[in-house]
């Protein structure tokens, strides 16, 4: 399993770049997920429910089950890392793209535009291994995409996966 951080400032375009590349590999027969860093609160049950009710009484996970999807809510009080959540949760993909996580340790691609007016956020000693940019002079000894280059980019993921 290969586990890829996509970093970037807010509006960069991270989620978008993430579907791009989702849908490219998948193009390809390769099994994808994902996993998305949120910095605010999220609520990821419905107050009242059954799940939640498990929850709130102490369960450390619990999953809702239905026909053709589940939700595992579990606590997450110590931050965990892209490469742990991947191995311990998502061992059928073979390709994790994780969103956000720019402090973690681990390989990451970084969305960093021009019109955002924003230094990158990591460096190459945090993890950095490509840049998707629409600029030529932010870290030159390192690959650089096109913004729309989803090809290219999963050709770059899937030979670092080999």
């Amino acid at each position: 399993m290969t586990v890829i951080s996509i970093v970037g400032h807010s509006g960069s375009g991270k989620t978008t770049l993430v579907e791009k590349l989702i849908r490219e590999l998948c193009a390809r027969g390769v099994k994808v997920a994902t996993i998305k860093h949120a910095h605010h609160k999220v609520e990821l049950d419905t107050p009242g429910k059954d799940s939640y009710r498990y929850k709130d009484a102490g369960a450390v996970m619990s999953m809702l089950l239905t026909r053709d999807a589940l939700q595992l809510v579990a606590d997450a009080k110590e931050e965990r890392e892209p490469e742990q959540l991947a191995q311990r949760f998502l061992g059928e993909a073979d390709v994790v793209l994780a969103e956000g996580f720019s402090h973690a340790p681990g390989a990451k691609i970084e969305v960093l535009r021009r019109a955002c007016d924003q230094p990158p956020r990591c460096a190459i000693a945090d993890g950095l291994i490509a840049i998707v940019t629409d600029m030529d002079e932010v870290y030159p000894q390192l690959p650089h995409f096109a913004l729309e280059d989803a090809s290219g980019i999963v050709d770059f993921i899937l030979k670092r996966a080999k």
